[in-house]
């Protein structure tokens, strides 16, 4: 796999990293990620992963604009009102770096298309809004061997973390949350900055495995809190219990 002369210029800030390199932007450039939300997680992730080079972007989400969404998701213009989000965030970034293929889907992951939706990918984040999809998304990517990145942010705090099997998603949050009626940001609000901080930073998780930057970060949950203005780092522990990852019997 070759750069044109303007995908050289294009990446030349990633290529002259040691830590990077012109084998980093190889992987990159051979990846397919998945995108489940292109709300305000979606929406901080899709420009830094299109920015970077992802070689295939498929972006999953069945909702429209709305004006409540144009302080947190700047993909999105007044004028896109009522207008689907995965048609425009895919809009977005192929004009952003027409060297790499996107893919709108306008559908809501859940148990019966999820393997479809998630089967050829190398990596999924997922910036879906209620535990339900998030459950989903986890137990398939646990099925399947795909490492996923989640993210989230409600009022002040904001979560990301790797995770590439055990533990998974759904050791964090356990059994009580598999229905879709849980509090999210349209009840409990959320600071605008703080989804791009995390969707941003979702994608630099995601972008530091596919080129085999540092060490494996994978199992760590990256918290932030955005009154005090700070990062913290927990490390996951796989519950052998668990439905999906764990050990049967």
């Amino acid at each position: 796999m070759t750069f044109s002369d303007d995908e050289l210029d294009r990446y030349a800030r990633h290529i002259v990293l040691p830590q990077f390199g012109g084998a980093g932007q190889q992987r990159l450039k051979s990846s397919s990620v998945l995108l489940v939300g292109a709300g305000g997680i979606g929406a901080g992730a899709l420009p830094s992963l299109a920015g970077a080079g992802v070689g295939r972007i498929h972006i999953v989400d069945d909702d429209q604009v709305d004006v409540s969404n144009l302080a947190r998701q700047p993909l999105y213009r007044s004028e896109d009102v009522g207008r689907s989000k995965a048609e425009l965030a895919a809009r977005f970034a192929a004009e952003r770096n027409p060297h790499i293929e996107i893919v709108a889907v306008d559908q809501r992951v859940d148990e019966d298309n999820a393997e479809n939706l998630l089967s050829g990918h190398d990596l999924v984040i997922d910036g879906s809004d209620n535990f339900r999809t998030r459950l989903i998304v986890s137990d398939m990517a646990v099925k399947l061997g795909l490492p996923l990145v989640s993210g989230a942010a409600a009022q002040f705090q904001g979560q990301a973390a790797l995770l590439t099997g055990q533990p998974c998603y759904r050791c964090f949050v356990g059994e009580a949350f598999d229905s879709d009626d849980c509090d999210n940001c349209a009840e409990l609000g959320v600071l605008g900055a703080l989804t791009g901080t995390m969707g941003h930073f979702a994608a630099m998780l995601a972008i530091r495995h596919l080129a085999g930057i540092g060490p494996s970060d994978a199992g760590t949950l990256h918290l932030f809190d955005g009154v005090r203005a700070r990062w913290k780092a927990i490390t996951l522990v796989a519950d052998p219990a668990c439905r999906a990852c764990g050990t049967p019997g």
